[in-house]
């Protein structure tokens, strides 16, 4: 499965550090909050679509409850486990190297929800339906990753 890396992001949008200006504080249409799906959501423009279809899909099919905890959009760090990695990489100046060991949260581009009860790692609680409904949004879900993150969702690859 080929997915979206920090490197394809770094090529389209440059540095993640040098987006922040760029980021929006997205105020979720009334329509979309039920339950636990959130009013606000600070995120890269682009992943308003495909969170606006998830949430859709979330309601049209009744899966919003399963929606426990919204955990957040926007983390500028290393994906967990190459934090030394990356700063070696950095610190070399190998700038475009070290992009594929950044999470793709620090483009506000990934979002993670039920992550007290799917950790990294661990199997997911997520019905296969929920996990149809961001699909269908055009998210990949960290849940099929070789390294399971069942929490995690990041836009396709395109």
């Amino acid at each position: 499965m080929a997915v979206v890396t920090g490197v394809d992001l770094y090529k389209k949008y440059g540095h993640p550090k040098d987006l922040q200006a760029h980021f929006v504080v997205w105020n979720v249409p009334v329509e979309l909050q039920k339950g636990k799906i959130p009013k606000k959501v600070y995120c890269h423009p682009d992943l308003i679509p495909h969170l606006t279809q998830a949430f859709k899909n979330l309601i049209s099919t009744g899966r919003w409850v399963e929606l426990q905890t919204w955990d957040g959009v926007v983390n500028f760090r290393p994906i967990r486990g190459y934090e030394d990695k990356y700063a070696a990489l950095m610190k070399a100046g190998k700038i475009e190297e070290a992009m594929k060991y950044l999470s793709i949260h620090s483009w506000g581009l990934a979002c993670d929800v039920n992550a007290a009860t799917n950790g990294l790692g661990k199997p997911s609680t997520l019905t296969p339906e929920f996990v149809k409904c961001f699909k269908d949004a055009d998210f990949d879900w960290g849940g099929d990753f070789k390294r399971v993150d069942a929490m995690h969702w990041q836009v396709a690859k395109n």
